[in-house]
C-alpha cells in the first residue's frame, strides 16, 4: 500500500504555515504587510533615541529603590531605606524596575517597557477596531493613533499612562468579546484589566467603566437579568484587583512598611481617593479635607485653585503644583512643556536653552531675599502671572484657556485634538444611521464604546486639574483614532452609496482640514508651510470627492479613490508633521509627553532645559536627570559613607530633590524629610530625634531645597510642617560640618540663616547624653 506524506511546508498540507507577512484568509492581501509597517514605524518612533534618555527624576528614584529590595519593589518606596513611598500606586513602575533588574539601571532600561507597552497598545487597538469595523478601519485607526503627537510622546516617557492605556485597551477588547457572545469569562477578564490599570493610574482607570458597561448592557446576546448579574460579578473582581495593594498596605503594621506619601494619616486609601482624586476637582467645590490628604491641610485652594496661599502670589498653599501625575504649579493656567507650571514659557536662547537669571524661570539659583519667594522657588511670580496666557505646548489651560475650554486650547489640541471634528461627525453619524438596528448590532456597539469613552474622559479632564501633563491625553487619543478609522469606512460607504449622505464625507474632511490649518497657524514659526498645505489638501480632497460622487459630473472609482487618498492626507498631515519631530533634537518629546514646539505664536523650546541641583534639568516642567553626581556631591557622599558608623542612613535631607542625586547614582540610603511636597508629617520631630538618639541618623544635609520640598515648606526654617521643625532643630542643636572637612566648597557664613540661599550645609547630630 502506498503511503502519502503531507509536506508541512506545502500550502495544500493541513499544517501549512503562512509567512508572517502574508494576510490570513479572509483579510485583504495588503492588511498584514500594512500592519507590519505600522508596527515597525511605531517601534522606531517610540524607541528613537532612548539610549540618550534621561531619568524622570522623581519616579526614577523609586525605580532605583525598587531594584534594591523586593520590599521596596512591592511598596514603591521612594528611597532604598523604605522610609516613604511614592505619592502614587507603584504598579506602573513594576515593569520599569523589572527591566532595570534585567538590563541594569540605565535611563533606557526604564524607557524600554513604555516602548513595548506602546507597540502592544497599537496592536490591541488594531484588533479591537478590526473586529468592530473591518480591516481598513483598523489600519486607519492604527495609523491615526501612531501619528497623534501625544501617543508618540507618551510611549517614550517613564510615567503612569503607558501601562494604563494598554490596560484599558485590553479591557475594551475583552468586553467586546464578551458582548459578542455573552460569555462571562472575557467580561471578568475585562474587570481584571481595569484593576491592573488601577494599579497604574488609580481611579482614572475606572472612568472607562461607563463605556464598557454600556456596550455589554446594550449589545450582549443574553437576557437583561443575566447581563446585570454578570456585570455585577465583573465589578466585584475589578474592585478586588483594584483595591488589592491598598488592602495589603492597610493590613500591614505601619512599623513594617514605608509611610504612604501624600497623606497625614499614613493611609493608602487617603492617598488614592483624597490626594490623587478629590483634590483634582477643587475648582468644582469638592473638598478632600476629611480624607487625610496633604494638599487639603494647607491654605490656598489645593489643586487648580488659581489662588495659592503664599506670599505675593507665590504658591505656598496646598499642592496646587505637582510633578508628573499632579496638577500645575500655580493653578489658573499653566505653562508649556518647557515652562514652569502656572507661568510663562522659559525665555530661551537661539539654541533652545533656558535663559539664565530671567525672572519667572528656574535658572539654577534663586534670588536671595526676593519678596514672595521661597528657597528654590521660581521667582518673578508677578511676571509669570502676566505671562500665563502665553503658555506652550503641553500646558493644560495655556493660551488663557482653562477649565472647560482647556481641551481646545492650541497647546493641548496640537498634541491630541487634530481629529476632533472628524471623530465627532463620525460618532453622530454612526449612532444616528444605525437607529432601528437589532439590539446586538456590533457596529453601533462600537460607536457606543468609543463615544462613551471619549465623552467620559473629555469631561473628566475638562473639569479636573491636570496641570501641564500632556501624556494624560493618551487615553483621549485612543477613541479619537478609533472613531477616525471606523468613521472613514462608514462615511466612505455612505459616499459610494450616494444620496444626501454622500456629502457628509467631504464635509467632515473640510471641517477637519480647516481645524487643522487653524491649529497649525497658531505656531507660525514652526513649519510655516504646514497650515497652507493642510488647507490646500483639504480643498483638493473636497473638490475630488464632489466631482466623483455618484451622480456627479465626473463620477468614477479612480477619481473617488484619489479623493479618499487626498482626504487621508489632509486629515493626517498636520499630526504627522508634529509626531516626526521626535527625530528633531530641537523639538523632540519632553518628560511631559509633548512633541513639537513648546511655545505658541512662534515660540521654540524643544529640549531646552534649566539646570537643577545634582545634575538634573527642568525639562517639560519637571526634573530629568542623567544620574551623575557632581564633584562636591561625590566628596560629600564619600565623607558620610566613611563616617556613618552604624547609622542606617547616610544622611537625612530636606526634600526629595536633595536626596535624588545620591539615590539615582548609587542607591544610597538617604532619608528625605517631608515626602514629595515637604508637608508629609514623616518623620515627626519626635521620631526624628529618636532616630538620632538611636544612632540611625548621624548626618543631615540642609539647604539647596529646590523643587517641591522647598516650595511647600521642606526647605527653609520658620515653617509649621514636620520638615521645617526638624530643620530648625538641626540648625540649633547639631554641629555644622565645614565643607573643607570633605573637600567641598566652603559655605558662606550666612548660609544657615539666609532664607534665599541655596547653599547646602552638612550637620552632624549626636545622640542626647
Amino acid at each position: 500500500m502506498a503511503t502519502t506524506v503531507l509536506d508541512r511546508t506545502s500550502p495544500t498540507g493541513a499544517t501549512a504555515r503562512r509567512a508572517p507577512w502574508r494576510s490570513p484568509v479572509g483579510q485583504p492581501a495588503y492588511a498584514r504587510p500594512a500592519l507590519l509597517v505600522i508596527t515597525v514605524l511605531a517601534a522606531v518612533l517610540y524607541a528613537w533615541g532612548i539610549n540618550h534618555s534621561h531619568y524622570h527624576t522623581f519616579y526614577a528614584n523609586a525605580a532605583r529603590s525598587m531594584t534594591e529590595s523586593w520590599k521596596a519593589f512591592f511598596y514603591g518606596s521612594f528611597d532604598p531605606g523604605n522610609s516613604i513611598t511614592l505619592d502614587k500606586l507603584p504598579g506602573f513602575l513594576w515593569p520599569q524596575a523589572i527591566s532595570a533588574r534585567i538590563f541594569g539601571f540605565h535611563p533606557w532600561a526604564l524607557t524600554l517597557p513604555q516602548v513595548l507597552e506602546g507597540v502592544a497598545s497599537l496592536l490591541v487597538l488594531y484588533r479591537v477596531v478590526r473586529r468592530w469595523a473591518g480591516d481598513n478601519a483598523a489600519l486607519i485607526a492604527s495609523g491615526a493613533f501612531l501619528l497623534t503627537p501625544v501617543s508618540v510622546g507618551l510611549f517614550r516617557t517613564a510615567v503612569e499612562d503607558p501601562l494604563f492605556t494598554l490596560c484599558v485597551l485590553l479591557a475594551a477588547e475583552a468586553t467586546q468579546r464578551a458582548a459578542e457572545d455573552g460569555r462571562l469569562r472575557p467580561l471578568v477578564m475585562a474587570g481584571v484589566w481595569v484593576g491592573i490599570g488601577f494599579q497604574s493610574k488609580m481611579l482614572e482607570a475606572w472612568a472607562v467603566l461607563p463605556a464598557l458597561a454600556a456596550v455589554y448592557l446594550i449589545s450582549a446576546p443574553v437576557p437583561l437579568r443575566k447581563r446585570l448579574v454578570r456585570l455585577g460579578l465583573a465589578t466585584v473582581v475589578m474592585t478586588a484587583v483594584s483595591a488589592s495593594w491598598m488592602v495589603a498596605v492597610a493590613l500591614t503594621p505601619a512599623k513594617d512598611r514605608p509611610y504612604v506619601d501624600g497623606t497625614t494619616n499614613n493611609s493608602a486609601f487617603s492617598m488614592v481617593v483624597g490626594y490623587n482624586f478629590l483634590n483634582r476637582f477643587a475648582s468644582l467645590g469638592i473638598s478632600a479635607a476629611s480624607t487625610g490628604s496633604i494638599s487639603a491641610t494647607r491654605g490656598g485652594g489645593g489643586h487648580g485653585s488659581g489662588h495659592a496661599g503664599g506670599q505675593d502670589g507665590t504658591n505656598a498653599g496646598g499642592r496646587s503644583g505637582a510633578h508628573a501625575g499632579g496638577a500645575s504649579y500655580g493653578a489658573g493656567s499653566s505653562g508649556g512643556a518647557g515652562a514652569p507650571r502656572g507661568g510663562a514659557p522659559h525665555p530661551r536662547t537661539a539654541d533652545g536653552s533656558a535663559t539664565p537669571g530671567t525672572p519667572g524661570t528656574h535658572s539654577g539659583h534663586s534670588t536671595p531675599g526676593t519678596p514672595g519667594t521661597q528657597v528654590g522657588q521660581w521667582t518673578g511670580s508677578a511676571h509669570m502671572s502676566a505671562q500665563a496666557h502665553r503658555g506652550g505646548s503641553g500646558g493644560f489651560g495655556s493660551d488663557g484657556q482653562d477649565g472647560w475650554s482647556k481641551m481646545f486650547g492650541s497647546s493641548l489640541a496640537s498634541q491630541t485634538g487634530w481629529l476632533y471634528p472628524f471623530a465627532a461627525i463620525a460618532l453622530v453619524c454612526g449612532l444616528l444611521w444605525r437607529r432601528g438596528r437589532p439590539r446586538t448590532d456590533r457596529l453601533r456597539a462600537g460607536f457606543v464604546l468609543w463615544g462613551t469613552w471619549l465623552t467620559t474622559y473629555f469631561l473628566v479632564f475638562s473639569a479636573g486639574s491636570v496641570g501641564g501633563h500632556t501624556y494624560y491625553m493618551g487615553v483621549i487619543a485612543v477613541p479619537l483614532a478609533a472613531l477616525t478609522g471606523g468613521g472613514i469606512t462608514l462615511l466612505w460607504h455612505a459616499y459610494r452609496t450616494g444620496g444626501r449622505r454622500a456629502w457628509v464625507l467631504p464635509g467632515a474632511v473640510a471641517a477637519t482640514a480647516a481645524w487643522g490649518a487653524c491649529l497649525a497657524a497658531e505656531f507660525p514659526s514652526f513649519l510655516p508651510w504646514l497650515a497652507p498645505a493642510v488647507g490646500v489638501l483639504g480643498l483638493v480632497a473636497v473638490v475630488l470627492l464632489a466631482l466623483a460622487r455618484p451622480g456627479g459630473p465626473r463620477h468614477g472609482r479612480r477619481l473617488a479613490l484619489a479623493g479618499l487618498a487626498a482626504s487621508l492626507a489632509a486629515v493626517l498631515l498636520a499630526p504627522s508633521a508634529w509626531a516626526v519631530q521626535v527625530f528633531n533634537p530641537a523639538y523632540g518629546s519632553s518628560s511631559m509627553g509633548a512633541v513639537g514646539p513648546s511655545g505658541t505664536r512662534g515660540g521654540h523650546g524643544g529640549h531646552g532645559s534649566a539646570k537643577l541641583p545634582g545634575g538634573g534639568h527642568m525639562k517639560g516642567g519637571f526634573g530629568d536627570s542623567d544620574g551623575q553626581l557632581t564633584a562636591n556631591q561625590g566628596k560629600l557622599l564619600a565623607y558620610t559613607t566613611a563616617h556613618r558608623g552604624s547609622a542606617e542612613y547616610l544622611f537625612a535631607t530636606n526634600g526629595w530633590n536633595n536626596a535624588s542625586p545620591y539615590i539615582l547614582a548609587t542607591g544610597a540610603h538617604v532619608l528625605p524629610l517631608g515626602g514629595f511636597s515637604g508637608q508629609v508629617p514623616f518623620p515627626t520631630k519626635a521620631r526624628f530625634r529618636q532616630l538620632v538618639d538611636s544612632g540611625k541618623v548621624r548626618y543631615v544635609l540642609l539647604g539647596g531645597g529646590r523643587g517641591m520640598g522647598a516650595m511647600f515648606g521642606g526647605g527653609g526654617g520658620g515653617g509649621t510642617t514636620s520638615a521645617t521643625r526638624i530643620t530648625d532643630w538641626v540648625r540649633s542643636s547639631c554641629t555644622r560640618v565645614p565643607a573643607s572637612a570633605y573637600g567641598g566648597r566652603q559655605s558662606p557664613a550666612t548660609a544657615p540663616a539666609a532664607e534665599g540661599n541655596t547653599t547646602q550645609t552638612l550637620y552632624r547630630c549626636d545622640p542626647a547624653r
